[in-house]
């Protein structure tokens, strides 16, 4: 009862310092906001320490930092959330209608993705959980990243078919295709894990003995679907988290005016009054979605998640091929290879974007540049920096996972932020440029690995061979170092390398939406970023760098299935230690 209490008061303590750290953003920014006003609103207006001065005063800035959180804080319950600095309009209706707009793209993605997920699980369940009809192309479907895939649908049905409208927000059928790339991703890992869980399912006694009395089989099907959602609820609370970082680069490739798209651009102009209230409706919206897929899974559950009556669903998979990944990964390292000993910043004026030939396998991009050359370069440069941030995160992970009741609330605090939004916050407080994705994406890359280092060392601490190390005399430190980090550092350390190209991926999103490295750098984001204007005159210029981004996450849904598990030790007589060896040969 006592850790229980003390674990709520940790999580209520994280929340509020996150919606405080919200609301000190104006105090906690390196950039003066007297200059950002004053240059937003009157750019030939001299910026002389008396005019600063006065803009701080109208802003209320000199108050100090807990009269300006204090400020903030009152004006929230009554709708007040201050008055933009670059328009001096309210905040909270601008907000608003943003949300309801965003809302509204959530609920178009949610509903094609719960089809899509019927679809990628249909053929399990015609055949009774015989079967898993995910296959590979449901694999690569769910490891799309979303802003690739609005390019690619924005490339070539809005525009090159035209089949349906690619920009602009004025009625149901704009909302089909940001609907499609965000619930696509979504809906194929949903399947997928449903699709996993199904077997289990259909195998246990009751589904036997229904079918075994002649019930119908749909009636256990949806039975079987039913027992399977709750533990897939968990999922369905980050996907909302999920779509809610999506968004944003899906609304700014098609020119929705969500909230996703209305904290980027305050970010990056450093409007403060309106990344706080859109941050928060963002914070929010996950919160509300973690709270509604707990009291589901109670509902459907009911006394057996309390009593811990459910038996767990999952049964190991058949053992992964390692061709598909091994395939994929010659490839990217051949389209690497032969993209390096070009130059990816030569200009040549007269083959502006010119379709792919022997000169340029790629085609060129609105400068002439070589695009294989860009996306060879900067996948060296994306990786790299991939790499370094997978390093960083494991040493965190491993470092918190040792502290369970530390890390825990922590890492679910961690989970409801996606990368997009943690990079608006930095870019809010260091500003935009090359370290802001890479303290983005390692401010949330450690969370999967601290909990799986908690995970693995609770169940090493109950093991015999442990238990019979201490009762030999082994203090914590001795344990922990031959024992615990033994175990825990080799499964952890395959977990962050799986990693890696989602971490490459979540670069390449920032870069694209404009928070990471800036022109003429070859970043794989920022190469679609500043091909997607000419999507219709060019459209190799921007399927190039999508098709590599798409291999990349193939590479990294493939491979996650390649985990090797560390064999169960044995029991085994403990290792004398260093002060009982004497005695145990006497």
């Amino acid at each position: 009862m006592r850790g229980r209490v003390g674990t709520l008061l940790w999580r209520a303590l994280l929340a509020a310092v996150l919606v405080c750290g919200i609301g000190l953003l104006p105090w906690l920014t390196r950039t003066d906001p007297a200059f950002t006003v004053l240059k937003a609103r009157s750019a030939e207006r001299e910026a002389t320490p008396a005019v600063l001065a006065d803009i701080r005063a109208r802003l209320g800035l000199d108050a100090g930092p807990l009269r300006l959180l204090g400020d903030w804080l009152s004006g929230l319950p009554r709708g007040d959330a201050g008055r933009s600095w670059i328009s001096g309009s309210e905040v909270m209706p601008d907000v608003l209608r943003a949300l309801g707009a965003s809302l509204l793209l959530m609920a178009v993605a949610l509903t094609i993705a719960l089809f899509v997920a019927a679809l990628v699980c249909a053929r399990t369940l015609c055949d009774g959980g015989r079967r898993r009809g995910g296959g590979s192309g449901s694999a690569m479907v769910a490891a799309l990243p979303e802003f690739l895939t609005a390019s690619v649908l924005a490339t070539v049905v809005g525009v090159q078919l035209g089949w349906l409208p690619a920009l602009g927000w004025y009625g149901l059928q704009w909302t089909i295709l940001p609907g499609l790339a965000l619930g696509l991703p979504a809906g194929a890992l949903l399947g997928r894990l449903l699709d996993d869980l199904l077997p289990g399912a259909f195998a246990e006694p009751w589904a036997l003995a229904a079918a075994a009395r002649g019930i119908p089989a749909r009636r256990i099907a949806s039975q079987a679907v039913r027992r399977c959602l709750p533990p897939l609820l968990p999922n369905a609370g980050l996907f909302v988290v999920g779509l809610t970082g999506g968004s944003v680069a899906v609304e700014q490739i098609f020119d929705i005016p969500g909230l996703g798209r209305t904290a980027l651009q305050a970010a990056i102009a450093q409007d403060l009054p309106v990344l706080q209230a859109s941050t928060l409706a963002l914070v929010l919206l996950a919160a509300l979605a973690a709270v509604a897929t707990r009291v589901t899974a109670r509902l459907l559950i009911g006394p057996a998640l309390r009593d811990g009556g459910l038996s767990s669903l999952h049964r190991p998979a058949p053992p992964a091929r390692r061709t598909p990944p091994l395939l994929y990964a010659g490839v990217l390292l051949g389209v690497v290879a032969l993209g390096l000993p070009r130059d990816p910043l030569a200009l040549d004026t007269r083959a502006r974007l010119q379709p792919p030939s022997w000169a340029h396998p790629f085609g060129t991009d609105a400068l002439g540049r070589d695009v294989l050359a860009r996306v060879g370069h900067g996948a060296l440069d994306t990786l790299l920096l991939a790499t370094a941030i997978s390093a960083a995160a494991l040493l965190i992970g491993l470092v918190l996972g040792l502290v369970p009741r530390l890390s825990g609330p922590l890492v679910d605090t961690v989970n409801a932020i996606p990368p997009v939004l943690a990079a608006l916050l930095v870019t809010a407080v260091v500003g935009s440029g090359g370290a802001t994705p890479a303290l983005a994406v390692t401010a949330v890359a450690w969370a999967p690995l601290a909990a799986h280092t908690a995970a693995l060392l609770s169940q090493e601490r109950a093991t015999l061979h442990v238990t019979a190390t201490r009762g030999l005399g082994a203090d914590r430190w001795y344990v922990l170092r031959h024992e615990l980090l033994p175990a825990a550092l080799p499964p952890v350390t395959r977990h962050a390398l799986l990693r890696l190209p989602n971490v490459a991926l979540a670069l390449a999103a920032l870069g694209f939406l404009g928070l990471g490295a800036q022109p003429p750098s070859p970043e794989w984001g920022l190469l679609l970023a500043e091909n997607q204007p000419y999507a219709e005159r060019a459209p190799w210029a921007v399927l190039a760098p999508a098709a590599v981004l798409a291999l990349l996450g193939a590479l990294a849904v493939t491979a996650a299935g390649l985990t090797v598990r560390r064999p169960r030790k044995a029991v085994r007589a403990p290792q004398p230690l260093p002060e009982t060896r004497e005695l145990a040969f006497q």
